[in-house]
């Protein structure tokens, strides 16, 4: 019988940290999402090869990846962008926002928008 080709797992510490940076998440803030504390984050990103099996199906969820994309079992596909889980998020807590607030806001963002599209259009003369 042929033996099975062993695979070699990434290292679990640094691809986590590498896919909640790219989730623009902090620490806090998956901690927050799949309800651990701060430093057990901290204590897998920097210390621990060994990921917590009980929580892998909730990091990969709130990650946007499978738990073998996690694990580094199979590469990560690449989806077309999206908006991120932290913006997601933040639209959210607008949504529950008062209307006069909510109004206040937009202005706000419109505001931004506005002077980055005028960036981009003086830029481009």
């Amino acid at each position: 019988m042929p033996k099975r080709e062993k695979r070699t797992l990434v290292d679990f510490g640094s691809k986590l940290t590498q896919l909640r940076k790219e989730a623009g998440l902090t620490q806090l803030e998956l901690a927050d999402e799949i309800g651990v504390s701060r430093r057990m984050i901290a204590y897998y990103e920097g210390e621990s090869q060994h990921p917590p099996a009980s929580l892998l199906p909730d990091l990969a969820q709130v990650l946007g990846v499978t738990t073998d994309e996690l694990l580094g079992v199979a590469p990560l596909q690449r989806k077309s962008p999206s908006p991120s889980n932290r913006l997601l998020r933040r639209l959210q807590q607008i949504e529950k926002l008062k209307a006069r607030e909510r109004r206040q806001l937009l202005r706000i963002v419109d505001t931004f928008l506005e002077n980055e599209r005028l960036k981009k259009q003086v830029g481009a003369r």
